[in-house]
């Protein structure tokens, strides 16, 4: 996996901007970021043309009042840090395509956006971020607090699954390795089971002892750097993953979530999987990170050229 050298923090003036750039301080501390992006979008102003050729300057100085209340805002929350870069960016349009532009232009490695819970807004942004962005997305809902003393993993051990260990293991190894990753395989019994001649029981046990098998060979293609992975297993009995995945991080009192996108080509741009959708629409508890490998972007070309 890579480092987060470059990030992307999408201010809004609410409430919920002092929350995010603690946690890019955080993230920045443990990864030795070099450059951050504090980034803010106004919606298309339409000013009239007689007004702006009366008033040219206008835009000019909403633009530099913006960058001087976002950078209000990170001195004042970001703390002392050497050899981190700041640079304040301010854009007019539609905030998903200028968003996954400038992290497509500076090669981002991390995007940070906002999930409001009380605050006014909604959840749209998030879902289009992670469905078009060519690196990984962490979204922070309101107040919370930066800290990563115990990571959940869901995992259906697959490729995407595997990106979403190895990220929570580097992150882990950075901390200082003292972290516990709990890794959740949730587990179903088909609908046809009885004519296996099996009951019920019997048939749970025998996909509870897969699940098993299945998660040592997982975690035997991965290096653990000898960090804590406590596999569990969570039986979904009313076809919704998602409830028991954010049922288990309240349980263990997750520090986050973290979970791996399934578009990883232009071919899968808007298949992220129906996990991480349901998680992104439902989760407003947790930091949830969805991993994506660098530069596998989700047609983000096609996407910026509309703009």
């Amino acid at each position: 996996m890579y480092q987060i050298k470059k990030l992307i923090v999408c201010l809004d003036q609410s409430e919920l901007d002092i929350t995010l750039v603690k946690f890019a301080s955080f993230i920045s501390k443990v990864n030795q970021t070099k450059k951050i992006y504090f980034t803010n979008v106004i919606r298309n102003l339409n000013i009239p043309k007689d007004v702006l050729e009366e008033f040219p300057h206008l835009i000019d100085n909403m633009v530099e009042e913006r960058k001087m209340q976002m950078k209000e805002i990170v001195d004042k929350t970001f703390g002392e840090q050497e050899n981190v870069e700041f640079s304040y960016v301010v854009k007019e349009g539609q905030l998903s395509k200028k968003i996954l532009k400038l992290a497509h232009e500076k090669s981002a490695d991390m995007i940070l956006v906002g999930r409001k819970v009380n605050l006014p807004g909604t959840g749209v942004i998030s879902q289009r971020l992670a469905r078009r962005a060519s690196c990984s997305l962490l979204i922070i809902p309101e107040n919370s607090v930066p800290k990563m003393d115990k990571l959940l993993v869901p995992s259906d051990f697959s490729d995407y699954s595997k990106d979403a260990m190895e990220e929570a293991i580097m992150i882990v190894e950075k901390y200082g390795g003292n972290a516990e990753i709990v890794c959740q395989n949730v587990f179903t019994v088909p609908s046809g089971y009885h004519f296996t001649g099996k009951s019920y029981k019997e048939f749970t046990a025998i996909m509870l002892m897969h699940a098993e098998i299945n998660f040592k060979k997982f975690i035997r293609k991965i290096d653990t750097k000898n960090i804590k992975i406590t596999p569990v297993y969570t039986q979904d009995e009313d076809d919704d993953p998602v409830e028991d995945i954010i049922s288990k991080a309240k349980e263990i009192k997750a520090d986050s979530i973290i979970i791996g996108a399934k578009g990883r080509t232009a071919a899968t741009a808007l298949f992220i999987g129906s996990m991480a959708e349901r998680l992104i629409q439902l989760n407003d508890h947790f930091p949830l990170l969805v991993t994506r490998p660098k530069g596998k972007n989700a047609g983000i070309l096609d996407y910026i050229l509309e703009i």
